[in-house]
């Protein structure tokens, strides 16, 4: 997990219509872009600072503004509520599983690269998967969960995360239903992850037991509830 708000998906969206619209990779709407994406960075980096210092709660958005040398609503343009000061760094991964379905490769199911693409998380400490113990990581995470109005604010996020993949599976109700399990599922083995690096083990450590329960949680995605009820 990147959590720095950018989306290179995105990103290559915008530079190639710039493309198609001045004729070269250089127009002024790549431009654009590319300075509203770093003033995204420069203001969340600069809110995520002092909410680490001193708690979300306590650090005003007009703080927060003044921080980043912009004025009250020119911040509320780019982020529309304070909670997505912090959010911002999980945009990047709002349409992941989706677009991870969709670039899958014939013969591959949609569980099947799912699972290849959380294990591959795992090996690579991924903070998406909650198996990260950098310091930094581990601090936006207990700011994050240890505020309730933060994940609150995830849910809708997560919501966000589900209906694009329900689309990307085909979007009828089977699809959707298959969303829900499978984003529940994701969320649920990151945060136990992170739970016991919260405690105090090592990545190291919760490795082979978070590649264990991220294997049984998709044979269950495959077998469905019962033999577990």
């Amino acid at each position: 997990m990147v959590m720095n708000g950018e989306n290179p998906a995105n990103g290559d969206r915008a530079a190639s219509a710039s493309a198609s619209a001045s004729g070269d990779g250089a127009g002024p709407v790549g431009l654009r872009e590319r300075k509203k994406r770093l003033t995204y960075q420069a203001v969340s980096d600069a809110a995520i600072t002092m909410f680490l210092e001193r708690g979300f709660d306590k650090v005003s958005v007009a703080e927060v503004a003044a921080a980043a040398d912009i004025s009250k609503p020119t911040l509320f343009r780019y982020f529309p509520a304070k909670e997505d000061l912090v959010l911002h760094r999980f945009a990047d991964h709002e349409d992941e599983a989706a677009r991870v379905v969709t670039g899958r490769a014939p013969d591959e199911t949609p569980l099947d690269v799912l699972r290849r693409h959380f294990l591959d998380g795992l090996d690579r400490r991924d903070p998406v998967t909650g198996l990260c113990d950098a310091p930094q990581v581990l601090a936006f995470l207990r700011l994050l969960y240890g505020t309730p109005a933060l994940v609150a604010r995830l849910h809708a996020y997560q919501g966000r995360s589900e209906a694009a993949l329900a689309r990307a599976l085909g979007g009828g109700v089977p699809d959707r239903l298959a969303a829900g399990q499978i984003i529940a599922v994701l969320r649920i083995l990151a945060l136990e992850n992170w739970r016991r690096i919260d405690a105090g083990e090592s990545a190291d450590r919760v490795y082979a037991g978070a590649v264990q329960e991220a294997e049984e949680a998709f044979v269950q995605l495959r077998t469905g509830l019962e033999p577990h009820a």
